[in-house]
């Protein structure tokens, strides 16, 4: 099956590596690509800016790039493996660590008293009163059972 790549993930994957980048109003950007973010704003390095008429150059040492200007992006044939062997990594990663499937239950719990916050106790008087008797939760009966009553039995 085909698995599809992020754009952001590929651009990202280019830090370091040569990017040429076109604008919108038509300039284009050669240079260096430091970093981009999730918003595809760049950041590059020893850029040639070249106007939209292709009549004048520029150097530029450092430039940014907001990514909402861009038209498109130019990057390295090589950059795709390098994306697609990323991405077969991180899948087997996952596949040994065991993560990523479910929450599990861990160990099971027989004692109602064990079981943690909201499971009220076998207690016959209803356990902590301040919890308005058996279950710590829910809505209770009215006369002071269960729900999160203020455990003076008055039932409202």
């Amino acid at each position: 099956s085909k698995r599809r790549m992020l754009p952001v993930s590929l651009i990202r994957t280019s830090e370091g590596r040569p990017v040429l980048v076109e604008l919108k109003n038509g300039e284009t950007y050669n240079g260096h690509l430091v970093n981009c973010d999730n918003w595809m704003n760049l950041n590059l390095r020893q850029v040639v800016c070249t106007s939209r008429d292709a009549d004048r150059f520029w150097k530029i040492p450092h430039i940014y790039v907001r990514g909402n200007t861009i038209k498109y992006l130019n990057i390295e044939e090589e950059v795709l493996s390098l994306v697609k062997e990323k991405a077969l990594e991180s899948k087997s990663q996952l596949e040994k660590s065991g993560r990523g499937r479910g929450r599990g239950r861990g160990v099971q719990l027989t004692d109602r008293a064990e079981r943690g916050r909201g499971r009220g106790t076998d207690r016959a008087d209803g356990g902590d009163s301040s919890r308005g008797g058996r279950g710590g939760r829910g809505r209770g009966d009215n006369r002071g059972r269960g729900g999160r009553g203020r455990g003076d039995n008055r039932g409202r």
